[in-house]
């Protein structure tokens, strides 16, 4: 079946996408996308496809139950590709689907812009706090 006969019948056009409608699908996308561990998730697979373990140690500070939480979520996305390896100990290496690699781009960019214009928000914060505390 096609998508436009599973969303709104056979020869009809599927629903506008608009992030700033309220019940608009699109904000789950941009939710799992832009999440905390979302973005490092994604960051850290732009380099490289990396197992479990690997990816738990680049993504500084993440729980052994949010990093799957998100590798989950990531995936059913359709971001992230997981391939068991059926040998012993198990192996499982978690890559970008070109979806992923698309998505994981943008937010690497606004990921990399924020280290770089960090002393400025900092500068902005210490001078708005001095203005209301004097």
């Amino acid at each position: 079946m096609a998508v436009s006969e599973a969303v709104g019948g056979a020869g009809r056009k599927p629903p506008p996408v608009n992030v700033k409608a309220p019940m608009c699908p699109s904000r789950g996308v941009l939710e799992h996308v832009t999440s905390r561990w979302g973005v490092l998730v994604l960051a850290a697979l732009v380099e490289r496809p990396y197992r479990f373990s690997e990816l738990r140690r680049e993504v500084g500070g993440v729980s052994e139950k949010m990093l799957a939480q998100t590798l989950r979520t990531l995936e059913r996305d359709g971001f992230l590709l997981r391939d068991a390896k059926p040998v012993i100990p198990p192996r499982v290496d978690y890559s970008l689907t070109e979806l992923g690699r698309e998505a994981a781009e943008q937010v690497w960019a606004l990921a990399r812009w924020t280290e770089r214009r960090t002393p400025d928000v900092q500068a902005a914060r210490a001078a708005y706090d001095e203005a209301r505390n004097p």
